[in-house]
């Protein structure tokens, strides 16, 4: 029996044998599938996760916490975690990349970067994983395992390894200097809905507890679309002023902030070109290539502006065959 057909079923018995509509809705990096579902005229969304591959569990867990603080995420109808089916309220099909554009911008960030301080706040430790030294590193190197080796098919000398890891320690120093709070991981504009409460709230499983940049990052260099920097700066202060305001543990001074935003901005970025890397060559999902130069652009243009991370800029340039871009450093 296919897992369509076992989802089929499962539903067959909820549903206590009333017709019902099922398409797909959307599909994501992982093994997940999600089908929107179609009853009395209501609709639902159903989440096919396969075991071993995916873990139900704490996407029940993140969500009970999250709808706890106040936060738009789906609610869970019905839950199989053995067989790893999730039947949940729909939050519709209008992301915020389908409809962010010049003039609906400021409002949506707005609505976005309120939902992350009420998001912070409701940040408690012990209750989701720690962002870790060891899971920082292990993030980052996914860029020497998968876009240097496997994408750029390069070998690194030892002296070019030195600069990664050092370059990877000085961003661990400092992201885990930063202020600690519920981290989603994943906040931007393909897992955001364009809702009545907005915005719904998606694809939250990995959340864990740890800097307190690292989801603004998220929204703001966000790997499919892309702002002017200044617009970004803009969007950067006016959350740091209302985090500041709620007594969020964040950076009294907006300069060694916007260092801390900038730097979890390179760690993310090295750990996306990995991970879009690994999807192509591991799972043959080539639609993230196209996604890559702006992700290269974001880490260059960081590494340009800080005289620490200016190793990693010439190293780049090295692996990519390119002149070392003039930059401005803090």
């Amino acid at each position: 029996m296919t897992r369509l057909q076992e989802l089929n079923v499962w539903l067959g018995n909820i549903f206590d044998s009333h017709e019902y509509d099922i398409v797909p809705a959307s599909a994501d990096a992982s093994f997940r599938r999600y089908f929107r579902i179609g009853l009395d005229g209501q609709t639902m969304i159903a989440m096919d996760a396969p075991p071993p591959q995916e873990n139900c569990a704490p996407f029940v867990q993140v969500a009970e916490v999250l709808l706890k603080a106040g936060l738009n995420v789906p609610r869970v109808i019905e839950q199989d975690l053995d067989q790893g089916f999730l039947l949940l309220s729909d939050l519709g099909d209008t992301t915020y990349l389908s409809a962010l554009n010049e003039n609906t911008a400021a409002d949506l960030y707005s609505d976005a970067s309120n939902a992350l301080v009420k998001l912070q706040l409701a940040s408690r430790q012990g209750v989701f994983p720690l962002y870790d030294e060891a899971l920082l590193h292990r993030e980052m190197m996914l860029l020497p395992d998968w876009y240097i080796a496997k994408h750029l098919g390069a070998d690194l000398t030892d002296a070019q390894r030195s600069v990664l890891d050092k370059t990877f320690a000085l961003l661990s120093r400092n992201i885990l200097s930063q202020g600690k709070v519920y981290v989603h991981r994943d906040y931007h504009s393909r897992n955001l809905m364009v809702c009545d409460d907005n915005p719904g709230i998606l694809d939250f499983q990995d959340a864990v507890y740890g800097p307190i940049t690292y989801d603004l990052v998220s929204l703001l260099k966000d790997a499919y679309i892309v702002w002017d920097e200044d617009q970004v700066l803009d969007w950067t202060i006016r959350y740091w002023q209302s985090a500041k305001a709620a007594g969020l543990p964040i950076q009294e001074d907006f300069a060694d902030f916007y260092r801390d935003f900038e730097w979890m901005g390179a760690q993310r970025h090295i750990k996306v070109l990995g991970i879009f890397a690994r999807l192509y060559h591991r799972d043959g999902k080539g639609g993230y290539l196209k996604d890559m130069p702006l992700v290269m652009d974001y880490l260059r243009r960081v590494c340009a502006r800080y005289v620490e991370l200016i190793p990693l800029l010439r190293l780049l340039d090295q692996l990519e065959n390119k002149q070392q871009q003039a930059g401005y450093t803090f």
